[in-house]
């Protein structure tokens, strides 16, 4: 249950910040829903291989590096996502803030 509240959660934040972001575009909330999956996963999967990857230049930049995986998975998750785009850096990095701060509090709220 807590999955599927998650899930919905990040979708909503992908759709407020396809709202708020100019350069980030969800053509529908369906789509938002697919895309919060594909996060999820390449979050789960490819994040923990990339971020023990560029653990030296997390360490140099104090953990700010961090942000910058993020926002790269947001841009790969886009790549995958028909009606998911994405058309920048900085809309994915801000894009990425919003979806990680939502993350965050519905982790906090389902507990």
């Amino acid at each position: 249950m807590n999955f599927l509240i998650h899930v919905l959660v990040v979708a909503v934040t992908l759709v407020v910040a396809a709202y708020l972001i100019p350069g980030i575009e969800v053509s529908s909330f369906t789509i938002a829903i697919v895309a919060a999956v594909i996060l999820g996963l390449l979050n789960l999967v490819v994040r923990p291989i990339l971020f023990v990857l560029t653990l030296p230049i997390t360490l140099i930049t104090f953990g700010l590096f961090a942000f910058v995986l993020n926002a790269l998975m947001f841009m790969f998750a886009a790549y995958f996502v028909d009606g998911f785009t994405v058309s920048g850096f900085i809309p994915a990095l801000i894009g990425s803030l919003f979806v990680a701060i939502a993350s965050t509090l519905s982790s906090k709220a389902t507990d």
